[in-house]
């Protein structure tokens, strides 16, 4: 069995479709459907048992899961607002919720991927996006949430406590279908989307944090390649070892980006490829916003190369483009 946790959310529910694509379908969904709308990102997709995160700590806790063989585990659930201040709910959901879940892997040999994210580099500029203790100044609880599980992560690896397969993904800017539960948190293509569909018109940030209009840069991903990433490091489906060979055993942090940043105004043109062309709208800077908020991203992918993944990344042309025919085969 494979446990997806956050299964019913953007990532996960993407990765439980890529799994069913490769027709594998003995799968668990971990999930909180408080957002109640996150049900339909799950629409078509097969799985064999669903359980709420809370009572899938309590069972991990009690291993009491059952006599079931857990072939990996993709953990992708956790709290995911950049805008959230309650640092002790982010800490229980972001780093105890994972290293209970790592303990649980351990205890039964099972590979664990899991999501970390690039709010862990903050103000970073070009050339500082490498997964080094001097690049790592998160600017909210929640990218410290997720760095300070990547550190334990981290010196488990080095003091080799590590038996299994542990690879902490580093997610920088995510875009893709089934995200439109997620609000202000969804991708800058989703919002332009909507924007355009209902004011005729696309809304960009004016010249901020040293860059011109709709200059400001973002490492943007499409969400299939991190379900393939993952799938990768576990050995899933395609990935996995050759009949007779050993399973390779995977330890670290690495980014997860396309490795190239491309600009608001890139995307927005990609976008009318699409929708059609519309005015683009520079507007003021969210003062909210200021000094909490990452105006250039880009993936340095040396890390991912370094652990032995040489999948190529798909350009947000592709991507957008594959996204836009995904929304219209499900209806969305």
């Amino acid at each position: 069995m494979h446990i997806v946790t956050g299964g019913a959310g953007f990532i996960g529910s993407n990765l439980v479709h890529e799994l069913n694509a490769h027709s594998i379908t003995d799968i668990l969904v971990v999930d909180h459907l408080a957002n109640a709308a996150k049900f339909r990102n799950l629409h078509g997709a097969r799985f064999t048992d669903y359980m709420d995160k809370a009572e899938f700590r309590r069972a991990i806790a009690s291993d009491s899961l059952g006599a079931v063989e857990i072939e990996s585990i993709l953990h992708q659930g956790a709290c995911s607002n950049t805008l959230e201040d309650d640092g002790v709910y982010m800490m229980d959901n972001n780093f105890t919720y994972s290293r209970e879940v790592l303990h649980f892997a351990i205890a039964h040999g099972a590979p664990l991927v899991y999501a970390s994210t690039a709010a862990v580099y903050g103000l970073s500029g070009p050339g500082r996006f490498t997964p080094t203790l001097e690049n790592e100044r998160p600017l909210n609880v929640y990218g410290f949430s997720k760095l300070a599980f990547d550190h334990y992560l981290r010196h488990r690896i080095d003091e080799g406590t590590l038996p299994i397969t542990a690879v902490g993904l580093r997610y920088f800017n995510v875009y893709g279908p089934r995200e439109q539960h997620k609000g202000r948190m969804a991708s800058v293509l989703h919002h332009f989307t909507r924007q355009m569909r209902e004011t005729g018109k696309v809304r960009l940030f004016a010249g901020s944090g040293g860059y011109a209009d709709g200059e400001q840069r973002r490492d943007f991903v499409y969400v299939r390649d991190l379900a393939r990433l993952n799938m990768f490091f576990a050995e899933i489906g395609p990935y996995a070892p050759a009949r007779g060979s050993a399973s390779r055993r995977y330890q670290g942090v690495a980014n997860a980006g396309s490795g190239r940043a491309r600009s608001f105004n890139e995307v927005a043109r990609v976008l009318m490829e699409i929708h059609g062309q519309v005015p683009i709208e520079y507007i003021p800077f969210p003062a909210d916003l200021d000094g909490r908020y990452q105006h250039f991203t880009e993936a340095d992918l040396a890390s991912l190369r370094a652990l032995g993944c040489s999948l190529p990344m798909t350009p947000i042309e592709t991507g957008i483009g594959e996204t836009y025919q995904t929304l219209a085969a499900i209806g969305e």
